[in-house]
Parts: C-alpha cells; structure tokens; sequence
C-alpha cells in the first residue's frame, strides 16, 4: 500500500448519499485520478490518502484509496488555494489571495483563534468574519470526527454515515452506547456495532451489548420469516451469538418489555413457555387482527333473507350462463360468499378454477355498479392477473400509492392511501396472498374502509412470504372468516400434467417422469458438468420454439444459493454463454459479481425511495414513480462508467439509474432460487435437482417450483432426490401469532 499526498484540485463525480467519489489530485508535478469513499471533503484541500494503483479498463491508471486524512495546508500557496476553491462560502479567489497577503502562514491560526481580525481586510465585514470562522470550525470538527472514527477501524463508508447522523454528539454516542448505530443507522447491523464497541473497549457482559443482542436476534429471526421466537429459543440464540449463559441475558428482556421494545406474551392453554415478540411485530399482528374483525362485523350483520339467497343464487346462475361458464358446488359458494361477507378468502391449487371464480365475482360486482380494484404483490403477479381477468391489476404498494419517503424514526414504508386517505372501492380482490408478509398486509387493511368488501385469493400450500408471518395460513386456520378451498382439477386443466403433478407432489403421491407428457420432462443426469451443458441447449435451442419464449423467458429454479447448483454457480455458467462478453458490451465487477450490458438481474431487496421513469421512443418521461422490490426482475441496458451508474429496465419498461455503490441491490437472475420465484409465471422452467440438504429439498419447494411454470417443467437431476422431495413434507416452522391475535378478539371475556 502507497501513500501519496496532494491537494484536490477538482471533484470528478460523487455521490452524496454513500459518499463515493472520483477526484484529481495534485501530488507534486503528477496529476493522478482517485476513486473511493470520502467523508466532507472539498476542492482545495491537502489529504494524504493511502491505497493502491489499479488500471481501469476504460480510465486507464486510477489511485484505489483505502484510507485518508485531511492534513492542514502547510504553506501560503496552499493555504490560499484552499481558501479559493470554494469550500468557505463567501470566499473567493480574489478574497483568498487578500487575506493570505495579509496574515500569510498564520492565517489558519487567526481564522481559527481570532476571526475578528479578518475584518481588517477591505470587503469583509465583521458578520462575514464570523460566517468563514464557523464553516472552517464546521470542517475542522468533521475532520476530527472522522480521525476519531478511523482509529477505531471503522472505514471511510461507516465513517461517512456516522458523522452524517450524529455530527458532534458522535463522541458520546461511541462512549456511551455504540449499540445505538445499529438501531439508528440503516445498514449498520449489530455485528459491525459489536466490532467497534470491543475496539472501544465494551465489556462483553455490558447491558447494552446484551440488550442490543437480543433485539438482534429477534430481528434475524425476522428474516427468516418469524414473527416472535419462543424465550428459550431466543436465549438459545442470543448466547451462541454473545458467548453468554441464558441466565444472564434472561433479566433483560423484563427491561427492554418495561421499555416497550418487547413484547412477552404468556404462554397459552396447553403450551409451556413465553413468547417474545418486538414491539413493532407484536402490533402489526394485533393490528391486522383487528381490523380484520371490523371488516367481518359489519358484512356479518347483512343476513339475508330466504327469498333474497334464492334471489342471489339465481343471479349467479343467470351470470354463469351468460358467460357461458359451469359453475360446481364450491365455485359457486365461492361467488356466494364473497357476495355476502366482508372478508372471503378463495384458496386451491392449479387448474382448480380460481381465476373462472374471480372472473365471475368480478363480472358480477361489475353488474351491481361496484367499484373494483385488482391488485397482488409484485409486478408479474399483477400482470399475470390482468391478463387472466382482462381487468387492470396492479401491486399492492401502486395501489396503495408508495411514497417514497421513509420515516426517519422507524424506517417504516409510507403509504398516501391509509386510515385518513382510504382507497375508494367497494370490492377489493388481491391474488397470490401467499406472498404477503404481515407489515404489507398491515398497510393494505388500514387503507380498507369499513364496508368494503376485501376477497384474498392464493394458493396456501405454496412457499410462505419471504417477509415475516404467514398471513393467508394464519387466516385460514383462525377458523375465524367465510372461504371456500378449490379442490376439482377442471378438465382443460386435466389435460396438463404440470397440474397432475403438482397435485400429486401436494398429496404426496408418485410423479409421472416417463417422458410420454407434452409439458413435464424428466432427464436423469448425474454429473453436473453433463446437466450444465443440457441446461444451456434447453434454453438456447430447444425449449424457445417449443413454447414460442425467447430464451431470456425461460428461467432456472434451483432450491440453494451454494454449490454446483446454487444460483452463484449457475449465473456465471449461464452469463457465459447467454450473454456472453463482447467489445460492444460494457461491463462492470462489483465484490464478486460481474455485470455486463444485457444481462437479465434481480432486486435482492424492497427499496422505497429508488425512482423509476418510462420514456417514449424519443426519451420524453411519460410515467415515473418510486420503488423497487424484493424478486423483480429487468435487463442492464447501459453500464456508464463515467457517471458510475447502471441502468436496468424492469416490467412496464420501468428504468432504475443504480449507482455503482448500489449495486449490491441486484444479481444475476439466469437462475434464481425458488422461493425467490414466488407470484411468477414462466413459459418453461428447467430446475436442476441432483442432491441438497434434506430440510431444504422438501415437497413445499417442489410444488411451488413447478407451479411456477405455464407450458414446460423440464427437470435435470436425479430421480430419486425428486421422489425423496416428494416424500419430505417437513417444512421449517414459522414463529407467527396472527391466528392467535384474532382468534382473542372474538373470545368471550
């Protein structure tokens, strides 16, 4: 590592969010190009900044800095450059030069410990004084903040953020409780506050380490899709995290319960132990829970008549006829229902007839003067349910309109619709609610209006969210609200054995794999190497024209994100040849993934606040909006190495302008793993199946992956490790209490 000192004569690029940042330096007579993380730096400063001499492709030689310092101007010519470059506002060139004129070398020193005296100089007043005073007081306090950050190991990025939050009161934030960066700091987990809270010198037994710790915990079991975690198991947890005995962690949770940070909730009838929720699950379960009781009162209170339920029957019938559709038993219970209750819930597998009963609910509300909004969870799902019901759908976040902006206290996603703003329909049906985790939920109920009518459709035993909660199950097995489960498999669906199968995975049955099918292959291969190269020749040659998809179309499922078959494997392979390097093609390596122009990529996680704008043919905006989320999947149309931007054209010609620091936002998408394939429909999948861990590879993984295809499973692997999955009906529990929430509103007191 070198280190080279100069003064930064001009500031190419940065970013101001993250810090990131391409500079010139002037370093002797040489003149060198700089890229990396800086926190409050300006054109005129001296730094002395380590780090090494890279060669970019496109810039040519560029000085990586890993680390920096500003040092104070150490001679007139740069103490007036500084000055005139524009960092103190209010200072120019020619009042720089004045001023250095009259105190030369010293002039640092009155700015900082007589600023009056700058008002012996013509054109500066003794106001104005005091102004250049405070801004160079401002820089100097920022610089030392940082130096101070620095000499706990903590980079120029975390550095950068740190100050930006604090400022001058980082001091005692570090002193007193670093655990409090990882609840005020996005981005900034307990282990990186862990790290320099012990370079601080926090003991390992500190109340604020074990309180942090647990909060921690809870919020990795978050994310994994628990709302609580039993006490035994959270201590369980936390202990291995912290190296610390149950007993001495256990007294604080009773604290951070007094403190409204927890929620410990008795053990129910029959069960053995506590469960201990943060506050924020706990009342996003209770508040579901509720508003889901108001929505059923008041539809529970419209009996009808004998006459009129015969009246109402007749007019489904007379509907049915005129679509020219046969209803059976539940189908039309299933219209009944969501006529009469203000919650009705519709599950079953594919090919049951869900979308013929939605159309009929829909054309029927339709036919009573009803407004109707269509919505589900992601982009494709809504696309999907558009074309299936010829009616507009759109995302859950659209039409609850997503703003943007993110609270600073809480992080929570703000929403315009809400309890003061409500969303203006009479009946609003949301498909594919298997994918709604309990915060989305939250937000969609309290934009629903008491009286309206809210239908929930999905598919139960598919993967749950990958958000926290279980929210269709847990309604489901309530027993609390009206639903019809779908279970005849209709005839034009019969003729599928992508629905046979799926239906036979779901009851645990053997698969038909004798190749005789017109939609479900099975090729036994046994080698990776052979199930790459079969791979490659689906999607390049044979599976485009089979089912009329171009080959971007047609997507890889595999259970794992590791090994030969894991989706980090598998894109690389599948870059190579899919989309492979050429001249007319830029390209960028960001840690371990490389991102080239045409490259097919996936939004790992929900972020609010990015924008996103459809142009016309001539680049005229026609549409923009915020928000991109978890599973959404686009093309890299442009790498722009200058600005350190990609852009990625996502479903409805959406384009996102990501800088390079956020490009750890997106991967490769050749392949993705199932549970990311939720609420999507494909024209062919291919899923390479050869060996996996046994809790990962079970029959809940399977049947959603080939639910997840329209006209072609195609499956690569081994025979026994599909049967193997099929009898596997093991599926990792989920810590969730909506169930219970709702089931106390309507227990007698």
């Amino acid at each position: 590592m070198e280190t080279i000192k100069g003064f930064i004569e001009h500031i190419i690029y940065r970013n101001t969010e993250n810090g990131y940042t391409v500079l010139n330096l002037i370093s002797g007579e040489d003149e060198v190009t700089c890229v990396g993380t800086f926190g409050t730096i300006d054109q005129g400063e001296t730094i002395a900044a380590s780090g090494d001499y890279i060669t970019h492709a496109v810039y040519g030689e560029q000085f990586k800095v890993e680390s920096y310092k500003i040092v104070p101007p150490d001679d007139v010519v740069s103490i007036e450059r500084y000055l005139g470059s524009g960092a103190v506002k209010g200072v120019g060139a020619a009042l720089a030069a004045r001023i250095v004129k009259r105190f030369g070398a010293d002039t640092y020193r009155i700015i900082e410990e007589e600023p009056e005296r700058l008002a012996e100089i013509k054109g500066i007043s003794e106001r104005k004084a005091r102004e250049i005073a405070a801004v160079v007081y401002e820089k100097r306090d920022a610089r030392e903040a940082m130096s101070y950050l620095q000499q706990y190991g903590i980079s120029n990025t975390l550095a950068f953020r740190i100050y930006e939050a604090y400022g001058a009161k980082v001091y005692g934030v570090l002193r007193e409780n670093p655990y409090q960066l990882a609840e005020d700091i996005h981005g900034i987990g307990f282990k990186i506050a862990d790290e320099i809270a012990a370079r601080i010198g926090i003991h390992t037994d500190s109340d604020y380490r074990i309180r942090s710790g647990l909060l921690y915990s809870l919020m990795l079991a978050g994310g994994e899709g628990h709302c609580y975690l039993p006490q035994s198991v959270l201590l369980r947890k936390t202990g291995e995290l912290l190296g610390l005995e149950a007993s001495v962690m256990e007294p604080h949770l009773g604290n951070l319960a007094m403190d409204k940070k927890l929620v410990i909730k008795m053990p129910s009838p029959g069960e053995t132990e506590c469960k201990v929720y943060t506050s924020t699950y706990y009342y996003a379960e209770l508040n579901c829970a509720r508003m889901l009781h108001d929505l059923n009162v008041s539809a529970s209170e419209e009996q009808l008549l004998p006459a009129e339920e015969q009246s109402l029957e007749g007019k489904v019938e007379k509907l049915a006829a005129e679509l020219e559709i046969e209803l059976d038993a539940l189908q039309k219970k299933a219209v009944l229902g969501s006529v009469k209750n203000g919650i009705f819930i519709l599950s079953g597998g594919p090919g049951t007839g869900k979308t013929t009963t939605i159309n009929v609910i829909i054309r029927y509300f339709l036919t009573e003067g009803m407004d109707i909004y269509l919505a589900a969870p992601t982009g494709r799902a809504a696309k999907r349910m558009t074309e299936a019901t010829g009616y507009e759908a759109r995302t859950i976040h659209r039409m609850l309109e997503l703003n943007g902006e993110v609270s600073e206290e809480n992080r929570a996603v703000r929403f315009e619709r809400n309890e003061s703003n409500p969303l203006e329909a009479d009946v609003i049906i949301v498909d594919e609610m298997s994918m709604v985790d309990i915060f989305l939920f939250q937000a969609l109920l309290k934009a629903v209006m008491v009286g309206t009518r809210l239908i929930m459709v999905g598919d139960v035993d598919q993967l749950p969210s990958v958000g926290p909660g279980q929210v269709l199950q847990d309604i489901m097995n309530s027993g609390q609200f009206p639903m019809v489960k779908l279970e005849k498999i209709f005839r034009q669906a019969g003729e599928s054995d992508i629905v046979w199968n799926a239906h036979r995975i779901h009851a645990g049955e053997q698969l038909m794999m004798d190749n005789k099918s017109r939609d479900f292959f099975f090729l036994e291969r046994n080698d990776t190497n052979v199930i790459y190269k079969h791979m490659i020749q689906l999607i390049t040659e044979k599976l485009p024209s089979y089912v009329e998809a171009q080959p971007y179309d047609i997507q890889v499922l595999t259970p794992m994100r590791k090994g030969k078959l894991g989706v980090e494997t598998l894109n690389g392979i599948l870059q190579r040849y899919l989309n492979p390097a050429s001249e007319d093609k830029k390209e960028y390596v960001a840690g371990e993934t490389l991102f080239r122009e045409n490259d097919k990529v996936m939004q790992i996680k929900n972020n609010y606040q990015l924008e996103w704008e459809v142009v016309s043919r001539y680049g005229i905006p026609i549409d923009k909006g915020t928000g991109i989320f978890n599973g959404d999947i686009g093309i890299i149309r442009q790498i722009n190495e200058y600005a350190h931007e990609v852009v990625v054209e996502y479903d409805e010609h959406r384009r996102v302008t990501y800088a390079f620091a956020q490009l750890d936002e997106i991967e490769l998408a050749y392949a993705v793993t199932i549970h990311k394939s939720q609420g999507s429909e494909y024209p062919a999948v291919i899923m390479p199946l050869l060996t996996g861990p046994r809790q990962l590879f079970n029959r809940n993984l399977l049947y959603t992956g080939v639910t997840r295809a329209r006209n072609c499973v195609t499956i690569l692997g081994s025979r026994n490790t599909v049967q193997a999955m099929v009898d596997n009906n093991v599926q990792n529990r989920r810590y969730t209490g909506l169930a219970e929430r709702i089931r106390e509103l309507v227990m007698p007191c």
